[in-house]
């Protein structure tokens, strides 16, 4: 990337982190179980609501307690189940549909984060009716607010229900994007680990290490302040010990409860101070082949780690050292070592393989320029690189 270009992108992360205070981002209120959501419904006055999911998680019955209770409480509740693991326009154009149809007066998302970032975008399609999802991409296109929105994570690791994104794909361009507006912020947050009990292990280690990646890119980046740097090296600490609990026994509540406040707060730490490259690759890799985010995150998170070099073992030292793999007397080098290590040796006994299968060479280079296209300038990442340099993960991650 030469030095231009690398000036510009620092001048706007510069801006952005010089306008973040004055920015209007909010958290949303905290419950703790489903059973508050009636007297929240009948405070809110709404009488009837979509509820956005997805098949499987239906089907398994994971929605029916929720849908049960409203129905007991005397609220309509009109489901929306197709969406898919990576949410697409048509996804949200269909729950929009569902919506306006039944009169839904707001709007519950139940599930993973594509179910979160489907639900946010219909609520920016009612508000503005008159635009494309795809009008409304990029930065600060939603500014009127959205129906009212309940977020219910059944995946400890996006931390969609706190943040300012939702991450929607064009299926007819192969093509992955951002939507990021502090209007799309949900406004109430259900974390209830019961709701996460039945969530198999090999997601539970995805979604896990996808909280992993939002708090160490948080924190490794050029925008941190001291709150989000707190949260991030908290967010680390609670996935490096609950993870594994929650992967072997899903009944273990206590850990399910660790890791969704780990996702919540690596969300509310990521939402101040960005992501990076491991992010942007990863979503070009979903817009092109449908890849889960948490598994091309955990995949990717200690390769990119490991290219950006000496601008981040202070950084990787100081996370080291809280998790208590590192010492204080080891060197900064050895302590950044010892942490991607640490990443490694987790996604083995996660079950997460080290490569993923399908990746074409010849697509390399649109990936690469679309995961450019959406890191830089915005994404405060240690060492800038151009799309041409970005190649170099697919490829280390390719079968």
């Amino acid at each position: 990337m030469n030095s231009l270009i690398k000036s510009y992108c620092r001048a706007y992360q510069l801006a952005f982190r010089l306008a973040m205070p004055l920015l209007p981002y909010r958290e949303p209120e905290q419950l703790e179980s489903i059973q508050a959501l009636p007297p929240l419904l009948d405070k809110l006055g709404l009488g009837s609501v979509l509820l956005v999911t997805d098949r499987p998680l239906r089907e398994a019955g994971v929605t029916r307690p929720l849908e049960e209770l409203l129905e007991q409480s005397g609220l309509r509740c009109t489901v929306y189940d197709g969406t898919r693991a990576n949410p697409t326009v048509q996804n949200v154009e269909e729950a929009r549909v569902r919506y306006l149809s039944e009169n839904c007066q707001g709007i519950i998302a139940f599930g993973g984060g594509s179910s979160m970032d489907c639900a946010k975008a219909v609520g920016a399609r009612i508000v503005y009716p008159r635009r494309s999802v795809n009008q409304m991409r990029g930065l600060l296109r939603v500014l009127r607010g959205l129906p009212p929105l309940i977020a219910i994570p059944t995946t400890a690791g996006t931390g969609s229900e706190v943040t300012v994104t939702a991450v929607i794909t064009d299926s007819q361009r192969k093509h992955k994007y951002t939507m990021n507006n502090f209007t799309m912020i949900p406004h109430y947050v259900v974390l209830d680990p019961a709701v996460t009990r039945t969530l198999p292990p090999a997601l539970t280690a995805t979604t896990g290490m996808d909280a992993l990646t939002h708090a160490v890119e948080a924190y490794i980046g050029g925008s941190t302040t001291r709150e989000t740097r707190r949260l991030a090296l908290q967010a680390v600490g609670l996935v490096f010990e609950n993870i594994e609990a929650a992967y072997q026994n899903g009944e273990d509540l206590k850990a399910r409860k660790n890791m969704l406040y780990a996702a919540h707060i690596a969300g509310i730490a990521f939402s101040k101070s960005y992501v990076g490259y491991v992010h942007a690759v990863a979503h070009s890799l979903g817009g092109q082949y449908n890849t889960p985010h948490g598994l091309a995150n955990a995949v990717l998170l200690p390769v990119v780690l490991e290219a950006y070099g000496p601008c981040v073992h202070r950084k990787l030292w100081e996370l080291s050292k809280s998790t208590g793999i590192s010492l204080e007397t080891d060197s900064e080098k050895a302590g950044a070592a010892a942490f991607i290590s640490a990443i490694r040796q987790l996604n083995r006994r996660l079950g997460i393989p080290e490569s993923l299968p399908g990746i074409q060479r010849e697509d390399v280079p649109t990936m690469a320029v679309h995961a450019a296209r959406e890191a830089n300038p915005l994404y405060p990442v240690p060492r800038l690189m151009s799309a041409a340099e970005l190649e170099q993960f697919y490829d280390a991650i390719s079968q």
